[in-house]
């Protein structure tokens, strides 16, 4: 009964083509033959025809093709992949980011401490579809990307994507999109079209990519967020508040990149702009840019949970769509986390940026602002950091977590379990509960994380009228999503100046 009761919800959500739902599941229609996202603007299709899956690779497995009409592909990612902390969430995070192209099924079961076998049946069993579907998948995606907004050969796209031959990659497309890579080309949606990628770029080089979010987004306070942190070298924000353009380079698995993301949103998505050394990192990529903006988060069950709360309920209705930004390098943000213990937030900026000076590998030719990549693990580790300025005790501490990552003490990708990689990270001197919390939210994208000690969260709780005291239980009712919680007091604007040092050890505030 409640699994037709689930059924008959969401094909309720298809009759009236909520967005809300795009993602979290898909539709196939047995006298068509494709599968659509739920806000698929087709007439929509008698009950008795409707088939649901959990996933597109799911939907492709059972026969289906893609819809041409509302790219069932480009949808936003399922938030419950971020919040769940179980093999299958892991795994998800990690075939997200390419993993089994690059590493293959033992490489992602060895990642996740299982055998492949028990991988598969669990993926399959719960998603009905085990990993190798999963990232063929993933692959057909970026294909359709690269075939549509590049003019590369399909030879080059199809080893650009992951494909093992170029008769494999003729083979997936014409299977799940019932066209050929050459009518795929010639069916691009314009520039005007709410779902896929926008017309090719004028600029050699640079990939453009609408990154689809749900719900809505307050793109303002994370690039208030981004803006008051940007490391000189590595990251620029630049633009009048309301255009703003975000920049960085990153190191990805075949080589590097620079991605650029607008502040002005469009329809349901963030205009980006990539440029990669290897074409072959684009998905590696793309799931980084998202994770930092936070971009399969689901506002509308954050905002039902936290709305419980009569005082974050203000808070939400105030501000809707506020995300809690990620990292697109879990080192990086360790490293800096550690560089911003008992100093201001101006302070700990500045003391990355000349990080980045000493130690950071500079760039073949500088992009504008953008001159260096942040520097690796291993070569902090045993770097002597005195141009910072730093104290020894605090050096220290970033030489011994430098260490950790490079050694694979402290394991922080994708999939690494979330438990023990904050328990490792507390059984490093100079680490504490605030900076292990910090990284776990950040650099893991931990939605559920409680800094109960954090000055600048108690001092937002207080502007907003919310009572501080006993904070771990009452912010249980804001479980799964208490970093978001987090971030709404963080933003409750001050009444008067605030002091520029935290007065606790560790915290230096969002």
């Amino acid at each position: 009964m409640d699994s037709v009761s689930n059924e008959d919800s969401r094909y309720e959500a298809v009759r009236s083509r909520d967005a809300r739902f795009d993602g979290a599941f898909f539709f196939a229609v047995s006298t068509t033959g494709i599968y659509c996202r739920p806000s698929c603007p087709a007439t929509t299709p008698r009950r008795r025809n409707v088939t649901f899956f959990p996933t597109s690779a799911a939907a492709q497995g059972s026969g289906f093709r893609a819809c041409r009409r509302c790219r069932p592909d480009a949808v936003p990612g399922s938030a419950e992949w971020n919040a769940r902390a179980d093999v299958v969430g892991r795994a998800m995070r990690l075939i997200s980011e390419g993993v089994v192209d690059r590493e293959g099924v033992r490489g992602l079961a060895a990642r996740l401490g299982y055998s492949a076998r028990q991988v598969q049946r669990q993926l399959n069993a719960e998603l009905g579809a085990g990993p190798v579907a999963l990232a063929r998948a993933q692959r057909a995606h970026t294909a359709r990307v690269l075939l549509q907004t590049t003019g590369l050969q399909a030879a080059e796209i199809a080893f650009a994507a992951g494909f093992a031959s170029v008769r494999q990659f003729n083979d997936t497309i014409k299977e799940i999109y019932a066209l050929t890579p050459s009518e795929l080309r010639a069916a691009r949606p314009g520039r005007t079209a709410r779902c896929g990628p926008v017309a090719p770029y004028a600029t050699t080089g640079v990939l453009p990519l609408r990154l689809a979010f749900r719900g809505p987004y307050a793109a303002r306070q994370l690039f208030d967020h981004l803006q008051r942190r940007a490391l000189t070298g590595i990251e620029d924000v630049s633009g009048e508040v309301g255009a703003r353009t975000y920049r960085r380079t990153l190191r990805l698995p075949n080589g590097t990149g620079i991605a650029e993301v607008d502040e002005a949103i469009g329809d349901g998505w963030l205009n980006c702009r990539l440029r990669l050394t290897e074409l072959r990192d684009l998905t590696t990529a793309s799931q980084r840019v998202r994770r930092l903006f936070d971009l399969d988060a689901d506002p509308y069950a954050v905002a039902e949970r936290l709305g419980e709360d009569p005082v974050l309920a203000r808070l939400v209705a105030q501000r809707p769509g506020l995300r809690a930004p990620g990292a697109p390098d879990p080192h990086e943000l360790a490293v800096r986390a550690v560089l911003g213990q008992q100093v201001s937030l101006a302070a700990g900026r500045t003391l990355g940026g000349a990080l980045v000076a000493a130690y950071g590998e500079p760039l073949p030719e500088p992009a504008g602002p953008l001159t260096h990549f942040f520097p690796r693990a291993d070569d902090l580790a045993q770097a002597s950091l005195a141009e910072l300025g730093m104290p020894a005790s605090r050096r220290a501490t970033l030489r011994t977590l430098s260490a950790a990552l490079a050694d694979g003490t402290v394991v922080l990708d994708a999939g690494a379990d979330r438990d023990q990689a904050e328990h490792a990270l507390l059984g490093l001197r100079g680490i504490g509960p605030w900076t292990a919390g910090y990284i776990r939210m950040r650099a893991l994208g931990d939605p559920d994380v409680l800094l109960s000690g954090d000055v600048a969260v108690r001092a937002g709780m207080r502007r907003a009228g919310a009572p501080t005291a006993a904070l771990a239980a009452r912010a249980h009712g804001w479980r799964p999503w208490r970093s978001y919680a987090m971030h709404h007091f963080w933003n409750v604007p001050a009444t008067e100046p605030a002091d520029t040092r935290p007065p606790t050890t560790e915290s230096t505030g969002p």
